[in-house]
């Protein structure tokens, strides 16, 4: 490929030799990430992965597809592009452990205006330590650089990831019932969603992220790219000691969407307002903005991650599995007759 050069390509803003460069910076982040399934490298046309069925029954395939969103405008501002690939796997790792499975494999994908090498390597270092987080491996992604589309200093990432568990081990919240209880883990922050209010809110622009805020104790800039926790491990480990009837990942939407999602019909959430424990950014972002509550919970994760439900005997061991897991868990409400949906009391 070192023969590959086109002067035209180059001239019309697509410099290929730039994405070979960039190729052999991130080969060393995605050894990082590899595990015993993996059957090729990357560079070829299709990540080569085979599963392991051993013990299974039935085995099903769970796949998740999301992206980052406006927060890559924070990363834009700071300079800073080794974070956010951690995001893009949360968002689709942790969707595909929901329904108990462990992630296998992930895809990426960057779009940029100009291919800077050392950038694109960043954002796959990224995506590299989400990927170790989670347990899976990066086996593949593709870089299109696409001058005239994206400005030469933006990019856009989004992701793929496809886990693997028995249908009878996952978690569809159909054996949910009334009475039990749901636990409640930490996020680190805003994790991926909302920001289009959140630079809205904070007028975000290159000077203000280096505003440092006490109540934060560090730049505004420092607390917005925070990356998404990923919840897997934890997870896993928690359908392992109890037993999970429900789980959701709070993501766009906030409590108002994503608590439903795992609900069968005849069942509500009860969340108890005062259980919640929410962290210092939200109660500035609602301060400066004027934002009223319910939009606050129907935007954003409000402190908490994840969600499940669990039997209310079960609920004090799922708390402790978590809490030696490193998470910041408690019980948050419970689950009641009603009409699918979640009440805020």
């Amino acid at each position: 490929m070192e023969k590959s050069f086109s002067e035209s390509y180059k001239a019309a803003g697509v410099d290929v030799t730039a994405g070979y460069q960039a190729v052999e910076l991130m080969k060393q982040h995605v050894a990082r990430t590899k595990t015993a399934g993996v059957l090729s490298g990357i560079g070829g046309f299709g990540g080569l992965f085979q599963p392991d069925f051993t013990g299974m029954k039935e085995p099903v395939l769970v796949s998740g597809t999301d992206g980052v969103g406006t927060k890559l405008k924070i990363a834009f501002l700071m300079d800073k592009h080794d974070t956010v690939g951690i995001d893009c796997v949360a968002m689709c790792a942790n969707d595909v452990a929901c329904a108990g499975a462990k992630p296998l494999f992930f895809l990426d994908y960057v779009a940029v205006g100009k291919n800077v090498p050392q950038r694109v390597a960043d954002i796959v270092a990224g995506v590299a330590e989400g990927c170790v987080q989670a347990g899976c491996a990066l086996i593949g992604g593709e870089t299109a650089e696409m001058p005239g589309f994206y400005p030469p200093d933006e990019y856009d990432l989004a992701g793929f990831c496809v886990g693997l568990a028995d249908k009878s081990r996952l978690i569809d919240g159909a054996g949910i019932q009334a009475g039990d209880a749901i636990v409640a883990i930490a996020s680190s922050g805003v994790h991926s969603n909302g920001f289009s209010l959140v630079r809205k809110i904070f007028n975000v622009r290159e000077e203000n992220m280096s505003l440092e805020i006490a109540e934060l104790g560090k730049t505004l800039g420092e607390e917005l790219l925070t990356p998404t926790k990923i919840y897997v491990k934890p997870l896993l480990k928690l359908m392992d000691t109890v037993e999970v009837r429900g789980v959701s990942h709070i993501t766009g939407g906030g409590f108002y969407e994503n608590i439903p999602r795992m609900l069968p019909e005849g069942k509500k959430a009860v969340i108890r307002k005062e259980s919640v424990q929410v962290l210092p950014i939200f109660r500035i972002i609602q301060r400066t903005g004027s934002v009223p509550e319910r939009d606050m919970f129907n935007t954003f994760n409000m402190g908490v991650g994840l969600m499940a439900a669990v039997p209310a005997d079960a609920a004090d061991l799922a708390v402790r599995t978590l809490k030696e897991m490193g998470e910041n868990a408690y019980i948050v409400g419970e689950i009641a007759e009603g009409e699918r949906g979640v009440e805020l009391v």
